[in-house]
């Protein structure tokens, strides 16, 4: 039986006096790729937000791998891999390095020989080109970077993928790896979740698709036939959901 992988229930989020996510009801399913769009406002930014345990709710659940995200947001975050539009890694440290660090600082154990092999099969699996393994990130594309903190979902074997805006600003070449990725890791059962403006880009990949509108769900389409989605639609419903915001 298919398992919910994140989940919000009539959520309500508050900055001061405005509402931003206002009854807001979603379903993710294990290894499902769901692409989040909305107007600028409408609350994508604080859906993420929910999830991570960073905006706290007025009312309404939210829930990752079935742990309420209000009791227990460590346990929930563990669950987690946030990869932010612009990546935050150490420059002046390679790929191998910045993998090794941060899993060692997220508490993996093992000898050094098991965690290198750990990170090299992370690497590999994402497609990061060898030779650049051992480079400085700060001589890397956006597109590469994005893979070395995928790499590091993948070793921590976390089950949840969130993603914001992962193709702005990547050619068409780094958007189509990147995307084939993506259907790559949903092929291994991982979640992915993902804020996006390019409905062109969600399109090819997602398997639901749900327009964010003051803070609730207006329109959620699904993936149908060889063709999947009718992109003409798509962009009407996207152009109604901006004029709303």
């Amino acid at each position: 039986m298919q398992r919910i992988a994140l989940e919000t229930t009539d959520l309500a989020v508050r900055y001061g006096a405005s509402t931003i996510l206002n009854g807001l009801n979603l379903r993710v399913m294990q290894g499902e790729i769901y692409a989040l769009l909305g107007g600028n406002g409408a609350g994508k930014s604080t859906t993420l937000n929910a999830f991570l345990g960073f905006a706290r709710a007025e009312q309404g659940l939210v829930r990752v791998c079935g742990i309420d995200v209000g009791d227990d947001p460590l346990g929930a975050r563990a669950s987690l891999a946030y990869v932010p539009e612009n990546v935050s890694l150490y420059e002046h440290l390679s790929a191998r390095e910045n993998l090794e660090y941060l899993l060692n600082m997220g508490g993996r154990t093992g000898t050094a020989t098991t965690i290198n092999t750990l990170i090299e099969a992370a690497l590999n699996d994402v497609g990061l080109a060898r030779e650049a393994w051992d480079r400085r990130l700060g001589a890397y594309s956006k597109g590469m970077r994005q893979k070395v903190a995928i790499a590091l979902a993948v070793a921590r074997a976390v089950p949840v993928l969130l993603l914001d805006e992962p193709t702005s600003g990547l050619d068409p070449h780094a958007t189509s790896e990147f995307n084939a990725l993506l259907l790559k890791l949903r092929a291994q059962g991982v979640t992915v979740f993902m804020v996006t403006h390019d409905l062109v880009g969600a399109a090819e990949v997602a398997d639901r698709i749900g327009f964010l509108d003051h803070g609730r769900i207006a329109h959620e389409i699904s993936a149908h036939g060889p063709q999947r989605f009718d992109v003409q639609h798509l962009f009407q419903r996207y152009a109604d959901a901006r004029r709303a915001a």
